[in-house]
């Protein structure tokens, strides 16, 4: 399995943004996809976004497709969010999780390694 490593949380106002960092070891990072998902108080866990291996595609949440981005960079064997406008309903726990193959998409089932999350709280 993928070891995974989430960072990047924080408190941040409403219309602000950040960037999140999954750094990733152990077994091969490069030829797996990567996802985003999070678990808002009281919800059921959340995809978010997923990247294929070599970052060639793409797929977003309708919830957050025109505000987050999630790129990656192999040689560093990191994978990033970029969140922008958030809004105090973006406040969860956040994710990232390596999938089996070399893109993992929206479900869960799919990912099989899971980093332990980090806290991202928006105040309105």
């Amino acid at each position: 399995q993928v070891q995974l490593v989430e960072s990047g949380g924080g408190l941040v106002q409403a219309g602000g943004s950040l960037r999140l960092s999954c750094a990733a070891s152990g077994r091969i990072f490069s030829g797996r996809g990567m996802g985003w998902f999070r678990q808002g108080p009281g919800k059921e866990r959340e995809f978010l976004a997923a990247i294929s291996w070599n970052g060639g595609s793409t797929d977003y949440a309708d919830s957050v497709k025109d505000r987050f981005s999630i790129f990656r960079d192999n040689a560093k064997n990191t994978v990033f969010l970029q969140m922008d406008s958030l809004e105090p309903e973006d406040t969860a726990v956040y994710y990232c999780a390596a999938a089996r193959s070399a893109y993992g998409g929206f479900h869960s089932l799919n990912y099989d390694s899971w980093g332990l999350g980090t806290q991202v709280t928006v105040s309105s």
